[in-house]
């Protein structure tokens, strides 16, 4: 290695070792879920305040499979359509023991699941004053970034593509310029669909990656897990490293001086 030294990932003050961060849903079981968490090195997992069985108890109870003791819980707000409906989401979070780092999600529509920014930006400024630390989904849009950073929120979380998708990285230019205009952590959230994808993302600058559908939706979800942990990992050494410059012709790979004649 060069010696080039990367600086930590670090989110309101805490400080984490691992740049992926997991989703809960979607998994085939409770038990492959939880082995998914260890195997991808992962320390915060997001759940879905309002898909959560409040009544299960035990094994059948999602919380009763997350680890609290190493991975930081990061309710959120799916299913939300308003930011009415988001604050209280988060509220009931707070009331629920789970916690008051939050991940923002004020849907559009129920068809492309992309965010209202509009009602993404209110409810962030409402849970900030309310002392939440706010992670919101985004658009790809560097300006909605701005905003929301300005609203305090402790990171910025652009999609890739659609939620649940796989479509991987549909506007890397964005993504980019997201990255330049915000001084908060960039965490790409949804659309990933394998481990290329995590690789490029990361290669683009960001800090961190959100995911749940690609691992929980694959064939082998723990292989996958292991797979995305490798990606990310790769993607942030090649980003450090720096790619060598595009050329629109060949170029030798050896030098040229003292060829035998």
């Amino acid at each position: 290695m060069s010696g080039i030294v990367d600086k930590p990932f670090t989110l309101a003050g805490v400080t984490f070792s691992s740049r992926l961060i997991l989703g809960t849903g979607k998994y085939p079981s409770h038990d492959i879920m939880k082995r998914c968490h260890e195997l991808s090195g992962t320390e915060m997992v997001t759940v879905a305040v309002r898909r959560l069985d409040l009544k299960a108890t035990g094994e059948a109870s999602l919380m009763n499979w997350i680890d609290r003791n190493r991975l930081r819980l990061l309710p959120n707000t799916a299913l939300c359509y308003t930011a009415d409906d988001a604050v209280r989401t988060c509220r009931l979070a707070e009331e629920l023991g789970m916690s008051k780092w939050v991940k923002l999600e004020v849907l559009g529509d129920e068809k492309t699941l992309y965010p209202d920014v509009e009602e993404t930006v209110k409810a962030a400024r409402i849970l900030v004053k309310e002392g939440f630390t706010v992670l919101p989904y985004t658009s790809d849009d560097p300006i909605t970034a701005r905003k929301l950073e300005d609203a305090g929120c402790a990171a910025v979380m652009p999609l890739a593509a659609p939620i649940g998708s796989g479509l991987g990285i549909r506007n890397p230019h964005n993504i980019r310029l997201i990255r330049e205009t915000v001084k908060v952590p960039v965490i790409v959230d949804a659309g990933v669909g394998t481990a290329s994808d995590a690789a490029i993302a990361m290669e683009l600058g960001v800090d961190a990656l959100l995911m749940n559908t690609a691992i929980a939706g694959a064939k082998d979800p723990v292989r996958m897990a292991v797979a995305m942990k490798k990606a990310v990992e790769a993607g942030r050494d090649a980003f450090l490293a720096g790619r060598i410059p595009r050329k629109a012709y060949g170029s030798a790979s050896s030098p040229i001086e003292g060829l035998v004649e």
